[in-house]
C-alpha cells in the first residue's frame, strides 16, 4: 500500500526545493509526481479515489504506441464517422446532449480535420510519444519496475486490400519521422502473431511497428506510486479537491475534503475534469471526454493468444496480451461524462477476439469496463503553465495517456524546476487556445 499523510504543508521546502501539489492519481499524475520527486521537490498527490489509477488509467487497451500517435481529428474522419454511426456495432457512437461544451468541442475538432492541421498536430504528438517511450525505458532500467510489459511491437491488421492500400499517407509520416516499420502480407502477419493462424477472417496484410510496447497501465501506476512513496511523495487518497484559491496571479492554496493545502506550485492532472477546474478560474481549455470501453479476459489457450497488440482496423479494436490476460479495447462514444456501461458496446470487442483469436480467451470471465478519455479538439495534450504563474496543466492526452505519460511528466517537472525540457514543448501549452 502507498502511505498517505494528513499533514498540511506550507512554505518553502528545505534546500530551496519547491512544494508541489499534483491533483490526480492516474498515470499522468503519478508519473508527474515521480519526476518532480526525482528533481528534488517535495510532492503531495491528492485524488478523490481510494487508490491510484482507478479511473481512465484502470483498464485501457495497454498500448504504448508512439508510432500511432495521431490526432483523432484527421482528413476523412467526418465522413467515416457518419458511416460508423450507420453501422450496428461501429467504432463510433454519439449520444447528443443539451450541452454547449459538447457542440463547441465538436465544432473545433471538425475544424482540425484538414490535411494541414492534421500534419501540424501530428508533428507535435509524435516526438512527444517517442520521447515518452524513451523515458519509460530509462525509468524501467533504473527502477526494475514491472507491469506485464512486453516490447514486441504493434501490428495494425487489415482485412481488406482497400484498407491496406489506404496506408500510404501514414507510411509517409512514419518515413518523415524515421519510425521503423514493416508492411507485411498475410503470411508475415501470422509469423509476427502466430495466433492469427487459427482466425476465421481473411487477412490482406498488416503494418507492424516493432518499437512499440505494451503493458498494464494500472499495474504500472500502482507500482510507480509505491516507488514515489519511497522517495518521499505523500499520497492523500480519498481526498477530492474542490477549489483552487488564488490571489495576485498565483494559486495560494487548494481546498480539499480534509482541509486546505498550501504549496509553491500546483499541477492539474485531472483528465476530463480539468476543464471544470479551469472554468472556475475563467481560463477555458477545450478538454472534453470521449468514452472508451474494454474487456479484460483470462487467457484460455496461450498458443492461440496474441503475443503483443493487434489493432483490428475494421472495428478499430486493439487486442493486447497482458501476462495471463487479454485486454480488448475500443469504441469512441461521445456522451459527456456518462459512465454507463452500455451492453451493446461489448459486442464488437468480443467479435474481434473471436474472429481473430478464437479460443484464446474465456469470454465468460470477461471484465467489462469503460473510462473517459480526456480529448483536446486538435490532438496534442496540454502540458504547460496557465495564466496563474504557479498553476500547471498535464492533461488532455486522449487515447494516448499511457503512451505519453512519462514524457509529459518529465517535461512538466523540467518546467517547474526552471529547466528547459529536453524536447521542443512549445506546441503543448494551453496558450494555444487563448489567442
Amino acid at each position: 500500500m502507498v502511505p498517505s499523510e494528513n499533514l498540511i504543508s506550507e512554505g518553502q521546502a528545505p534546500g530551496g526545493a519547491m512544494k508541489v501539489i499534483v491533483v490526480g492519481g492516474g498515470v499522468i499524475g503519478v508519473t508527474t509526481a515521480y519526476y518532480l520527486a526525482e528533481a528534488g521537490h517535495e510532492v503531495v498527490v491528492c485524488d478523490r479515489q481510494k487508490a491510484p489509477a482507478q479511473e481512465t488509467s484502470f483498464a485501457n487497451s495497454g498500448e504504448i504506441s508512439s508510432g500511432y500517435a495521431s490526432p483523432l481529428a484527421a482528413p476523412g474522419v467526418p465522413l467515416k464517422a457518419l458511416k460508423w454511426l450507420a453501422m450496428k456495432d461501429g467504432p463510433f457512437s454519439f449520444r447528443p446532449k443539451f450541452d454547449p461544451k459538447m457542440w463547441l468541442w465538436l465544432a473545433r475538432m471538425l475544424r482540425n480535420c484538414t490535411a494541414a492541421r492534421y500534419a501540424a498536430n501530428k508533428a507535435i504528438m509524435m516526438p512527444l510519444a517517442e520521447y515518452s517511450r524513451d523515458m519509460l525505458r530509462v525509468l524501467r532500467e533504473g527502477t526494475d519496475i514491472s507491469y506485464d510489459e512486453r516490447s514486441q511491437g504493434t501490428l495494425q491488421l487489415f482485412r481488406t486490400q482497400q484498407q491496406l492500400d489506404a496506408i500510404a499517407s501514414d507510411v509517409a509520416v512514419l518515413d518523415k519521422f524515421e519510425v521503423p516499420y514493416e508492411i507485411l502480407d498475410a503470411a508475415g502477419c501470422i509469423a509476427a502473431e502466430p495466433g492469427l493462424a487459427g482466425g476465421h477472417q481473411k487477412i490482406a496484410g498488416g503494418l507492424r511497428l516493432a518499437d512499440d510496447e505494451t503493458g498494464d497501465c494500472r499495474l504500472f501506476t500502482e507500482r510507480l506510486a509505491e516507488l514515489c512513496a519511497q522517495r518521499g511523495v505523500v499520497f492523500r487518497f480519498g481526498n477530492g479537491v474542490h477549489s483552487l484559491d488564488h490571489r495576485d496571479g498565483r494559486v495560494r492554496q487548494i481546498g480539499c475534503t480534509d482541509g486546505h493545502i498550501r504549496a509553491d506550485a500546483v499541477v492539474l492532472a485531472t483528465g476530463s475534469y480539468t476543464e471544470r477546474f479551469m472554468r472556475k478560474l475563467h481560463q477555458r481549455v477545450p478538454i472534453y471526454p470521449l468514452k472508451g470501453y474494454s474487456l479484460t479476459v483470462p487467457v484460455a489457450d496461450a498458443e492461440s493468444a496474441p503475443v503483443s497488440t493487434v489493432i483490428d482496423e475494421t472495428y478499430k479494436v486493439a487486442i493486447t496480451r497482458l501476462g495471463d490476460r487479454i485486454r480488448i479495447g475500443g469504441t469512441v462514444e461521445m456522451s459527456g461524462f456518462d459512465l454507463t456501461l452500455y451492453e451493446p458496446r461489448r459486442a464488437p470487442l468480443e467479435r474481434s477476439l473471436r474472429e481473430l483469436f478464437p479460443g484464446a480467451g474465456d469470454l465468460r470471465e470477461a471484465h467489462f469496463w469503460c473510462g473517459l478519455r480526456p480529448m483536446t479538439p486538435d490532438g496534442p495534450p496540454i502540458v504547460g503553465r496557465t495564466k496563474l504563474t504557479n498553476l500547471y496543466i498535464n492533461s488532455g492526452h486522449g487515447m494516448l495517456g499511457w503512451t505519453m505519460a512519462c514524457g509529459s511528466g518529465k517535461i512538466l517537472a523540467d518546467m517547474i524546476s526552471g529547466r528547459e525540457p529536453e524536447i521542443d514543448a512549445s506546441g503543448l501549452g494551453p496558450e494555444r487556445y487563448w489567442v
